[in-house]
């Protein structure tokens, strides 16, 4: 008996001790976006922040770069969370949506309906930004499924290790710093940038016909010419329309106000016809379509300032003009709390802003110094892992 005991004993040690060589071997190997392509490491924040969060945005760099829920508590005392992730498609946005509806039931969802304009799965370098850093789930198989393109295997997103087993000659210091425990990068999802790159031919615009007041259109035919004209080859596509009647249907289902969304930036083009489909869909499903487009001036946001990359996405000045002006409309609209009188949700927040300020005064002295953010030099982020 002491014979089969001590081989069983001999074996349970054997795997113990594969198991955690290989547990090890994985998170060395795993990609770790820290010193660069942040946007990787967004998604897996989420499970530090979980609870209270009143008002979860999912969609992509619309969302998670364009407002700071920093602005929202402070203005309005509104807890906040942005799930975001890079080109996240709206397949992942409703996985995602789903998942956070198992750990939290917010007041209200806002979607990002940009990225409605894709049908299909994209890239694989994307899907991984956003599937890696969500905890193992029916929920998060159901989503890669949904999101893997034809190279791509299910097996490498259950067993990273699959995957990036090849990394051993890429190996770099960041890879032993962040081994087993990684840097926090968003506030409550939101990726800071207070860099400046203001938009093209926009200054000498305003030296010529003085700063006045422009309408979206306007801007992008000064910016950026004519857009391309519109067909239906551009139309919103059926699987991409499906999820967003699956997105609906789930926060109806757990009582959640769904709003839809297209964020204050120049580019990719917002259509008319797209502008169209998305208010006939709120006023057939009873939701609130907010098209922020429409209110740049009313923002007051500036392209010359509020840029870091010449209209596509707001940085830290823009980000905190166009969350003012949100969370005014949400309050508006929904039956919010504001947690400010909150002794400790307050304590929680004044914690998130310390960081906030604190990440805000580095940036800004390091653009001072060097005219560009050390992190973001890298801007690849589609390529294969």
């Amino acid at each position: 008996m002491n014979k089969v005991l001590k081989e069983i004993l001999k074996y349970v040690a054997i795997f113990a001790v594969l198991f955690v060589v290989l547990f090890c071997t994985d998170k060395l190997l795993r990609k770790k976006y820290m010193t660069s392509e942040l946007e990787g490491a967004m998604v897996e924040e989420y499970y530090d922040n979980i609870g209270n969060n009143e008002v979860v945005f999912v969609g992509d760099c619309e969302v998670y770069e364009n407002f700071s829920p920093i602005t929202m508590w402070e203005k309005y005392g509104i807890t906040s969370y942005i799930r975001g992730s890079a080109q996240q498609l709206v397949w992942q946005s409703y996985y995602l949506l789903k998942e956070t509806f198992e750990y939290e039931v917010p007041k209200v969802a806002v979607f990002n309906v940009l990225s409605l304009k894709y049908n299909t799965p994209q890239k694989e370098g994307y899907n991984r930004m956003t599937l890696d850093g969500m905890k193992m789930s029916a929920i998060k198989l159901e989503a890669i499924e949904a999101s893997m393109t034809e190279d791509e295997e299910l097996i490498s997103y259950i067993i990273p290790f699959i995957k990036f087993h090849k990394r051993w000659s890429e190996l770099s210091e960041e890879d032993f710093i962040y081994w087993f425990k990684n840097d926090k990068v968003t506030v409550n999802g939101y990726l800071m940038r207070a860099d400046v790159k203001p938009v093209d031919y926009l200054a000498d615009y305003y030296e010529e016909n003085g700063k006045v007041s422009l309408t979206y259109d306007e801007l992008v035919k000064i910016c950026r010419g004519t857009p391309n004209r519109y067909d239906s080859s551009k139309d919103f596509g059926e699987n991409a329309m499906k999820y967003l009647d699956m997105m609906t249907e789930l926060c109806k289902e757990n009582g959640v106000e769904l709003v839809l969304l297209k964020s204050p930036s120049i580019e990719p083009y917002w259509y008319p016809e797209w502008d169209k489909c998305i208010e006939d869909y709120a006023t057939a499903n009873d939701l609130l379509y907010i098209n922020m487009l429409d209110s740049l001036n009313e923002m007051e946001i500036d392209f010359l300032t509020d840029t870091y990359d010449q209209g596509l996405h707001l940085n830290v000045y823009g980000a905190e003009k166009a969350a003012d002006w949100l969370g005014k409309k949400l309050t508006e609209n929904f039956t919010l709390t504001d947690y400010r009188n909150n002794e400790e949700v307050s304590k929680n927040w004044k914690e998130k802003s310390d960081f906030y300020y604190d990440m805000k005064a580095d940036q800004e002295a390091e653009f001072a110094e060097k005219g560009y953010l050390e992190k973001f030099k890298k801007t690849d982020i589609t390529g294969k892992n």
